[in-house]
């Protein structure tokens, strides 16, 4: 998994509007990987997800994950108080 995953984050870093894409394996339980990616806005987001290179990968990542990528992602809002 995570070669695979390490083949996959360069060319990502470089889609248009990623300002962040950095994967992080969950301390204590090796193989557990959370990816945090900040994009400029949804549609980047969007167009990252439905790049040719991404529906060529994700089949192969749900042959290596447990359950399914829905279930994992969240997505967030700044929160910055005043």
């Amino acid at each position: 998994m995570k070669a695979f995953l390490t083949r996959a984050v360069t060319p990502s870093r470089h889609d248009a509007g990623c300002i962040d894409y950095e994967p992080h394996e969950v301390d204590g339980q090796p193989g557990t990987f959370v990816f945090y990616e900040r994009w400029i806005g949804r549609e980047a987001l969007d167009a990252h997800l439905h790049a040719p290179r991404m529906q060529e990968l994700v089949p192969q990542l749900l042959e290596l994950m447990e359950g399914s990528i829905e279930d994992g992602i969240r997505l967030l809002q700044p929160f910055r108080p005043a």
